[in-house]
């Protein structure tokens, strides 16, 4: 009291290193497990968990419909096999985006300029390795070994756009807006070979949204807003993918099954459901576990389930904006928009498919549908969005002293 200045307890712990077991991620905690616990954003890896479980019903509820499209006389799958699969990714995801979430932000930029320029060449590869699934010439390897480049090429190249655009802080008559759409043009062009014109727009839409960040003038936005429009047109009448899912949109030709049923098997639960494992239009609805999961969950835990999974997406979407509020670091905005801009993007899409109201994408439900490669690249997305919206709680704290 006689003028000397007392430390809180949790500084004079940590300098002392008197942290004792109950103490351990407690404030106090300056081990490197305890500094993440206290700079992670807790909520949004909440949110996360919550639709990684929710994600987990959802394909219970879908995986005996998938298993007996897939049965035949010599194989009979289980009539939870998707689920238990489903688990088995989920046990390694989720391990995956905590590690992702404790790299240093420096550390995540790097894995995720690395990981681009990894999953880039295998983009490029698929073409020439890779197999055929559905129609689709998407995937490379097979089995466990298989993986969708296109997919784990979507976070790594959030980061990679975002650590490019930021080079105009150092030096603003570097071409940069140029260079990052000569990259996302040749994205695009592997995708639609393949053909996934759904991914070719969803990373369109990344772009684009990062140009809005950066600050790009209101005349290019409108420009690139045209150039868009344009980009559906040519694509309408010269891409034979675009022509058949339009059409099966507008006119109800090929397509007429998917949608019409998707609808059908959203709204037959009514507001509260059927029951879990007692929906009936699942069993001829193609994909239900994947793609038109949204439309499973709508039938057996009804349109409310719906909208809380709506709203919960929202949710992350919100919190992912508020975390980014009070950034200084252009890099770390650009990156977090770009990935929040895919999660939440992709999400929109599939909803509004199962709706209706965009024609059908081949893309699935974010920590929902069932997917291996979707599991591990979706736990890569939110673990480099949780590193890089950490908060130190030290930098501010160690400044708090109590005086006598």
């Amino acid at each position: 009291m006689n003028g000397e200045r007392k430390e809180v307890p949790w500084v004079l712990a940590a300098k002392t290193g008197k942290i004792g077991f109950a103490n351990r991620l407690g404030r106090g905690d300056r081990s490197p497990l305890g500094v993440w616990f206290w700079e992670l954003d807790r909520v949004l890896l909440s949110l996360m968990m919550v639709l990684i479980a929710i994600g987990l019903l959802a394909v219970a509820a879908g995986s005996p419909a998938g298993a007996q499209r897939l049965s035949s006389s010599t194989t009979q799958l289980s009539s939870l096999y998707f689920f238990y699969r489903q688990l088995m990714w989920v046990m390694v995801g989720v391990p995956l985006m905590l590690l992702v979430s404790m790299y240093p932000r420096e550390q995540a930029r790097r894995f995720g300029v690395f990981g681009f320029c990894i999953f880039f060449v295998l983009l490029a590869l698929v073409p020439i390795i890779g197999r055929e699934v559905n129609g689709s010439q998407r995937w490379i390897g097979a089995g466990f070994a298989g993986l969708q480049p296109s997919e784990f090429l979507k976070p790594f190249y959030a980061v990679a756009m975002a650590w490019i655009i930021s080079w105009r802080l150092k030096d603003p008559s570097l071409p940069v807006l140029f260079l990052s759409s000569i990259v996302t043009g040749l994205v695009c062009v592997l995708l639609l070979l393949q053909p996934d014109l759904g991914q070719s727009i969803l990373f369109m839409g990344t772009w684009f949204a990062l140009m809005m960040v950066a600050g790009v003038p209101a005349s290019r936005l409108w420009g690139l807003i045209i150039s868009g429009v344009v980009f559906i047109v040519l694509a309408y009448n010269f891409y034979p993918v675009a022509t058949q899912r339009i059409d099966a949109w507008i006119f109800g030709t090929e397509g007429l099954t998917h949608d019409k049923m998707a609808m059908a098997t959203l709204t037959n639960g009514g507001f509260f459901g059927l029951g879990p494992g007692l929906g009936i239009k699942k069993y001829s609805l193609p994909e239900g576990h994947t793609d038109y999961i949204f439309s499973v969950i709508g039938e057996e835990f009804g349109l409310l389930a719906c909208m809380l999974i709506a709203i919960l997406y929202f949710a992350i979407l919100v919190r992912i904006i508020i975390r980014l509020l009070d950034e200084k670091d252009q890099f770390v905005v650009l990156a977090v928009t770009g990935l929040g801009a895919q999660f939440c993007g992709q999400a929109m899409i599939n909803m509004a498919v199962n709706l209706g109201v965009f024609p059908s994408k081949g893309m699935t439900l974010p920590f929902v549908s069932y997917g291996g490669s979707s599991i591990l690249a979706l736990s890569v997305t939110c673990g480099l969005i949780l590193a890089l919206t950490k908060r130190n709680p030290y930098l501010d704290r160690s400044q708090y002293m109590v005086k006598g």
